[in-house]
């Protein structure tokens, strides 16, 4: 008899450390393709997982297209909903299809302007990150001309100059006025670059 109660007084030992280990363990698991966004919650916490899950996909979509965001600053924010859920320390794992803690992105092109590289129309890839390199194709959020897709050709400091691969110049009369048409050349600061092309 007593052995059978030492045997189940082991037995809840180990059911309420296993249980203690598991409730320490909340995360979530995040995986992007560019287009497509999949989160799961991991706790054992009475939350809305599922109303997280979702808040977690909808921030997502927006940190896709805002030039600020990083890994660094989206793995914050995704943290900041958990809390906001009720799940004080998850851990977040993202993953993706270029890689962990690597933000994907598909955007299609407009244009002409980097005609040989990039065709009017077609889909490219583009890995979300500021760690840019001359010879980067980029899309960056410009004053001057709005979103655009260019190769960088120098670099000063937090300074990026951008310029369009099509090279031909044409001319157009607009309003009886000749205008000399021809791509984009201009500056921009790092922190207005979306993310480096990297599969087109």
């Amino acid at each position: 008899m007593a052995k059978k109660i030492i045997l189940a007084l082991l037995i809840l030992i180990l059911i309420i450390f296993c249980g203690i280990l598991f409730l320490g363990n909340d995360s979530v698991d995040i995986y992007i393709d560019g287009e497509n966004i999949t989160v799961e919650t991991h706790t054992f916490s009475s939350i809305d997982a599922q109303g997280l899950n979702e808040a977690i996909c909808d921030y997502t979509l927006n940190v896709m297209n805002d030039t600020d965001s990083d890994v660094a600053t989206y793995k914050n924010g995704v943290g900041d909903l958990c809390k906001r859920y009720g799940l004080e320390d998850a851990e977040i794992n993202l993953d993706s299809s270029i890689g962990h803690d690597q933000i994907p992105v598909l955007i299609h092109v407009d244009g002409t302007s980097m005609l040989p590289t990039l065709q009017d129309g077609q889909t490219a890839l583009v890995n979300k990150t500021h760690n840019v390199h001359v010879g980067d194709i980029v899309v960056a959020e410009s004053d001057e001309y709005g979103g655009i897709i260019k190769r960088i050709d120098e670099i000063n400091e937090n300074g990026i100059h951008l310029v369009s691969d099509n090279k031909a110049i044409s001319y157009e009369y607009i309003n009886g006025e000749l205008y000399e048409i021809k791509g984009i050349s201009t500056w921009v600061d790092v922190s207005d670059i979306n993310g480096v092309v990297i599969q087109y």
